[in-house]
């Protein structure tokens, strides 16, 4: 099977975390093909407060003029990245540090000039990452892009994460993160969630913020023909391996409607 798991920043956030989750992901590695998209707001947001740069949001995307993008190349493609991938090679699996920017792995677009260098990703190309997996490594992507004139863009993590997993054919996408799953109106769980419950969590403006960008990106992922995307706790012991063994655990969603949902 080809799993694609999705990293918030905050399972990156110190070396214990870091630790957990890459003996996790070792264990999939050696059982599965699998990459890793990572992300690292959080981090970033610290860089520049302790040089004093400010940030502005619009409808939630960090604004990302020249200082913001070198400070995001700087965190999440330098030294987050390689926390990461130091912390999987201590645990015996030879993983490889990437970008969307190294040979142009995924292209993105410019998604609005009032937030400077934002971008939205246009195509990942598998190439490299089929190079690497049968090759026996492990790729850790963070999630900037790049295109043919030189540009380096921001890019969301979860809409990284689903390029990166429909270019390269994966089966299954995780979304590993700081929330127990989607809720509900009653802020109940929903295990199990179909593509016409979703848009409708969406509408009724149930899923927002955070949760409402990562179910547009999940059913970015499903309508490009992935079986099924999983939003689940991060920090859950085991999490990687409960979730692949069918355990009742976050929210899986695909294309098949859900049963008793109530919105």
């Amino acid at each position: 099977m080809r799993i694609a798991i999705k990293l918030g920043g905050a399972l990156l956030d110190n070396s214990f975390s870091r630790s957990a989750i890459a003996k996790q992901l070792v264990d999939v590695a050696r059982e599965h093909e699998l990459i890793v998209v990572h992300g690292g707001g959080k981090q970033v947001t610290r860089f520049l407060e302790e040089r004093g740069v400010s940030s502005s949001f619009v409808k939630g995307l960090r604004v990302s003029d020249a200082p913001v993008i070198d400070a995001v190349t700087k965190v999440i493609a330098g030294s987050l990245n390689k926390d990461l991938v130091s912390a999987i090679n201590a645990e015996g699996e030879s993983a490889v540090g990437l970008s969307g920017v190294d040979g142009l792995l995924t292209t993105a677009v410019q998604l609005d000039p009032n937030l400077a260098f934002v971008g939205e990703p246009a195509k990942t190309d598998e190439r490299l990452l089929d190079l690497l997996v049968n090759a026996g490594y492990l790729p850790v992507i963070a999630c900037i892009a790049g295109d043919k004139q030189g540009n380096i863009y921001n890019v969301n993590a979860d809409r990284m994460a689903v390029s990166c997993a429909t270019g390269w054919r994966a089966d299954m996408l995780l979304f590993l993160t700081d929330v127990q799953g989607v809720k509900d109106r009653q802020g109940e769980i929903i295990h199990q969630l179909g593509q016409e419950e979703m848009r409708e969590l969406i509408a009724s403006g149930v899923a927002s913020g955070g949760m409402r960008a990562k179910l547009e990106a999940a059913e970015t992922a499903i309508d490009a023909g992935l079986e099924q995307v999983i939003v689940a706790p991060g920090h859950e012991p085991g999490i990687c391996r409960r979730l692949l063994r069918g355990e009742r655990l976050g929210t899986r969603i695909s294309s098949r409607a859900a049963e008793g949902l109530a919105v």
